[in-house]
């Protein structure tokens, strides 16, 4: 199994980490021909997502991997990646990878200084500790979309089948928890395209 990192901006480096950390081999994703090497999954790291979607957009990446997300392979956003994904974005007209039926609120819990860490349950997995940097929130969730976890009654993590969001950074902590569930995810679409 090999995963892409978009490393473009952002905290792909501790992604990095925490994939090596679980043995998974994986490599950048920083120009078009590198979308081209064989992956079985990709995750799109935190950082601002504004100056991440003009990059894809600029080094031809956005319709590529658009296309590969539509057609199955498993994706993973955090925090900007959660924004990227996202269909729509409250109170904004912002382009961006659009393929998953949520609607995301852009810096919902304040700038910088509303930066906090907590405790919550993350799907059937357990409590999991969670780092939040001027972090979204899903407010509108379509009726296939599995949410994962709530932090104070707002969505901040979400699944529609091959896509998974969080609006926290797992990356930033010890635990590989989340990153677990993702490999997960690309062993069981790789277990259905075998059969």
């Amino acid at each position: 199994m090999t995963i892409g990192v978009l490393a473009l901006q952002g905290a792909f480096i501790e992604h990095e980490g925490s994939l090596d950390k679980l043995g998974i081999e994986n490599f950048e994703v920083r120009k078009k021909s590198d979308i081209l090497k064989p992956h079985d999954g990709l995750i799109i790291p935190g950082g601002e997502s504004t100056v991440m979607c003009r990059l894809l957009n600029d080094l031809d990446l956005l319709d590529p991997i658009r296309e590969e997300i539509k057609t199955g392979m498993p994706v993973f956003g955090t925090c900007a990646g959660l924004i990227l994904l996202a269909e729509r974005i409250e109170n904004e007209e912002e382009p961006g990878i659009n393929t998953m039926h949520i609607e995301a609120k852009r810096n919902a819990y304040g700038r910088q200084l509303g930066s906090f860490e907590t405790h919550g349950n993350f799907g059937s997995e357990g409590e999991v500790p969670m780092v939040f940097i001027r972090a979204p929130y899903i407010t509108k969730a379509s009726e296939n979309v599995e949410v994962l976890a709530k932090v104070d009654g707002k969505i901040v993590a979400a699944r529609e089948g091959n896509e998974l969001v969080t609006a926290f950074h797992p990356e930033l902590t010890d635990d590989l928890t989340v990153h677990k569930y993702f490999v997960d995810m690309i062993k069981k679409v790789k277990l259905k395209k075998t059969a």
